[in-house]
């Protein structure tokens, strides 16, 4: 047995290797650390820093339990970071890590033994069918099975690449001897406890003191109160910890449930040091996925001399509405409070809980690090409707540097600011205003309910509408779906210098069609709005003008004080120098969007590839580079980012973007102010960028998918616009009667006798229907 133990572990130094290489050049700590951050004061038990404990390692971006897992957890988190091992036995008494008793779902076992039929046990009263690691001897099952990705949304890329893991191999691994957590309970849709292997003749506590002397795991937790009464007194220096599932789930020992066990602390106490609580427990969140107030549960096991570790922390969950979608505001809320704080939480992204501590924690008032302006997309418009006044205050109040108002004009010429001249998808427009619907393909290639066709008037009676870019549970809160109030350019501008911010961005678009089509001129409306304001005759503020036409930049070329962007509003991979300098006769500045900067994989990979010369080039033509649009919620990322926006920022910054565009100027405040932000700073933990493309090439094994279309240089022909054509004379239309003025008093215009012989409820049906289909397009769109 002594040579295919050897084989074995020569295979995982290989596969040890690869994932290292990720790892070291993807993020985490830096060692060793020259100059030690200053003590925080933790409200803890001990009053030490809460610990980070990995379940099953890295397991949000590789299977759970599986090599890479493991030591990129190591890699990329704090030193102190717990491994944790969700011990399962094996028919010959085995032991191996893996959190799903039911092998079939996060295994390859069922294409490995395809002549086998699945088994059915009853766990704690259920008839459960599937493989288990009890019908099979560990050479069988470590030599042919390999790990997959349990959870749908995250990478398959690295699904059966990996063998399964025993716990001597995780303790085995290189580098510094790891801290083990043994948790006794496999569960997946239904939970198991040791007294399930008690049942096959099989003991996980006597596993686990035949092995207390080479594993020495520091930690052993179970569900099962009988379980952990057999250890005490036997496994020392271990502590001892009880693990709460759900707390309305029953306790097998006791048969009472665990609600029920919770508030005899006491009784709890003779058999374990610790506890782990759901998080839900701990700050309960309402069916609206608000904040409710938290429990008293921390402070009450710490009176009693009792740890308290909080689990089911993972960046791709559908978190709180409170917390904007940043997966470190919610590690905060459990370490960085006024009242209390957990001793440690137990996640599928260590990395992430590391910077919470780390680098986000008692940190508020830290001054800004990083040079990059945070610019703002529509306001704070991830938690307000776009462009309205609660947008804005939140973006000021979020630390944003640059905000911006996209200009939009009325009918009568009023200009205001708005996301897009649709009206669809950021306002209410179409239930009022459906009979306007038109199609402008100078504009979109969708039909849209258009600024220009509605009076100020009109379009002050409607309410705005908070745009989620993803559907289904990472919409965005509800509870702020109509909030605030719509506002002019001079409104905005006078925001700007009643809050002293450190300057302005006026996006503005469509200035040719408005021009020779409508008869109004976007142009004028700033330059006057600018000049009233006095922006004009002032180096204060910054005032920059942005624009994807170049002949609009030419508009303001005289007023020096003004830095002109243009808005690249396609994929490109980069930029020649020739390029470069064409755009640097209309532009101070780009925009760009991300993956111009970050190229990536085509679809379904979702990783990076590599980086473009974009920055380079431009910076060498004396061009400043903004890039946007930045969002939190986790479908946005790549892989290689570890649905960490932190990680995204890193990259970007320290590329040498000037600038960050982004819908949550909080969380871009928090990492630029953040002292890991600074990769020189030699600090135990340090928010490091990818390396684009490592992921691809050293965890997958699957072969690049075929090339797609190459994505093209930026080109001359994207920089230069013909001159706008004068501002044509248009009649006024005659003032509109009140049933087409769309006042909230009046019911919705009907749709037009020639267009409709059906009755009024079908007629209905259709309007609510055209509703639902723009309003998803509209939101859809803005996606980049």
């Amino acid at each position: 047995q002594d040579w295919k133990k050897m084989i074995r572990q020569l295979l995982l130094s290989f596969l040890l290797i690869q994932t290292t290489l990720v790892a070291a050049r993807g993020r985490g700590r830096r060692h060793p650390a020259v100059v030690p951050p200053p003590a925080k004061k933790w409200l803890t038990l001990n009053g030490g820093e809460p610990v980070v404990v990995a379940r099953g390692g890295f397991s949000g971006i590789a299977p759970e339990s599986s090599l890479p897992a493991y030591s990129t957890a190591q890699q990329t988190s704090l030193a102190s970071t717990i491994l944790l091992c969700d011990l399962q036995l094996t028919k010959d008494a085995q032991g191996f890590c893996q959190s799903s008793l039911n092998l079939q779902n996060a295994t390859t076992i069922a294409t490995a033994f395809p002549d086998l039929k699945p088994r059915t046990y009853n766990i704690n009263g259920k008839n459960v069918e599937g493989f288990y690691g009890v019908d099979f001897l560990a050479d069988d099952l470590l030599k042919n099975v390999f790990l997959v990705q349990s959870i749908y949304s995250r990478s398959p890329g690295m699904d059966g690449s990996y063998p399964l893991l025993t716990p001597y191999d995780v303790v085995g691994m290189q580098g510094p001897p790891p801290v083990l957590w043994m948790n006794v309970e496999c569960c997946n849709f239904v939970l198991q406890y040791p007294s399930f292997y008690d049942g096959l003749k099989l003991s996980s506590s006597a596993f686990i003191i035949d092995t207390m002397r080479d594993l020495n795991p520091a930690y052993i937790s179970s569900p099962e109160i009988g379980f952990l009464k057999g250890l005490v007194g036997k496994v020392n220096p271990a502590k001892l910890i009880f693990k709460i599932p759900d707390i309305n789930e029953v306790e097998p020992t006791t048969k009472k449930t665990y609600v029920t066990l919770l508030s005899d602390i006491n009784m709890i106490k003779t058999f374990a040091s610790g506890i782990i609580l759901p998080k839900e427990s701990i700050w309960p969140v309402d069916s609206g996925r608000l904040l409710l107030p938290a429990t008293s549960s921390v402070s009450d096991f710490h009176k009693a001399g009792v740890e308290v570790y909080a689990s089911g922390f993972a960046n791709d969950d559908y978190l709180s509405y409170n917390y904007s979608y940043d997966p470190t505001k919610e590690y905060l809320q459990f370490i960085d409070n006024s009242q209390f704080s957990v001793d440690g939480v137990i996640t599928d992204f260590p990395a992430t809980a590391s910077e919470s501590i780390a680098c986000l924690a008692q940190n508020k008032n830290a001054p800004k690090i990083v040079k990059a302006l945070i610019i703002s997309d529509d306001g704070a418009s991830g938690d307000y409707p776009g462009s309205t006044d609660l947008a804005y205050q939140k973006a000021i109040d979020d630390g944003t540097e640059i905000i911006d108002c996209s200009v939009q004009l009325s009918k009568d010429g009023t200009a205001f600011c708005l996301p897009s001249a649709d009206l669809i998808g950021t306002t209410t427009a179409a239930s009022l205003f459906m009979d306007r619907s038109t199609r402008i393909p100078e504009i979109q290639d969708k039909n849209g309910i258009f600024s220009f066709d509605l009076t100020w008037t009109e379009i002050q009676s409607l309410k705005p509408q908070l745009a989620s870019v993803f559907d289904g549970p990472l919409a965005r809160n509800p509870a702020n779906k109509n909030a605030g109030k719509f506002v002019t350019l001079n409104e905005f501008l006078d925001l700007a210098k009643k809050r002293a911010v450190t300057g302005v961005l006026i996006n503005i678009e469509n200035a040719a069609y408005l021009a020779s089509n409508k008869g109004l001129d976007i142009v004028g409306a700033v330059t006057t709005a600018l000049s009233n304001a006095t922006l004009d005759k002032q180096s204060t503020q910054k005032v920059l003008i942005q624009s994807d036409d170049s002949s609009v930049l030419s508009k303001f070329q005289d007023i020096k004080t003004y830095q002109r962007v243009l808005a690249i509003d396609k994929d490109i991979s980069g930029s020649t120098q020739e390029t470069a300098q064409e755009v640097k006769k209309y532009a101070d500045a780009v925009k760009v969007f991300r993956n111009s900067i970050v190229l990536d994989y085509p679809n379904p990979v979702f990783m990076s590839l590599n980086y473009s010369n974009l920055v380079e080039v431009m910076h060498a033509a004396n061009i400043s580079v903004y890039v946007g649009i930045l969002r939190n919620e986790f479908q946005n990322f790549l892989f290689d980012y570890y649905a960490d926006p932190y990680v995204e920022l890193a990259t970007l910054t320290q590329k040498g973007v000037d600038g960050i565009v982004t819908d949550y100027p909080a969380t871009a405040n928090a990492y630029m102010r953040s002292p890991c932000s600074n990769p020189n700073a030699n600090l135990p933990y340090t928010i490091l960028p990818i390396n684009p493309g490592d992921m691809f090439n050293n965890l997958v094994t699957a072969k690049p998918p075929e090339a797609a279309p190459a994505v093209p240089l930026l080109q001359n022909a994207d920089v230069d616009d013909p001159a706008l054509p004068p501002v044509a004379k248009i009649s006024a239309p005659p003032p509109a009667s009140p049933s087409e003025s769309g006042s909230n008093s009046l019911p919705a215009p009907a749709p037009k006798k020639s267009r409709s012989t059906k009755t009024a409820s079908n007629t209905g049906l259709m309007v609510a229907a055209m509703v639902a289909v723009l309003t998803i397009l509209s939101y859809n769109s803005k996606v980049y």
